[in-house]
């Protein structure tokens, strides 16, 4: 049986796999990930920040949910 590995994006390197956020914008969740429920998608390896890339969509789809907007299709870009 083969486990599937979550796909880790170091914070730096997001731009180059997606358009959104914007680095300064996922550098703000980053630092409010305690009080946002962010912390659910960051994983810490020392100092190097990564991004669980579908804890992060699954976040997105949550808060969505929560603001009572409608769900979107949401796809590698």
């Amino acid at each position: 049986m083969i486990s599937k590995q979550p796909r880790l994006i170091p914070l730096a390197d997001w731009p180059k796999y997606h358009a959104w956020p914007p680095l300064g914008g996922l550098r703000h969740l980053v630092f409010y990930s305690k009080t946002n429920g962010f912390d659910k998608v960051i994983r810490r390896a020392g100092r190097r920040i990564l991004i669980d890339e579908a804890a992060f969509f699954d976040w997105v789809e949550q808060k969505s949910e929560e603001q009572g907007l409608p769900a979107r299709e949401v796809g590698n870009e």
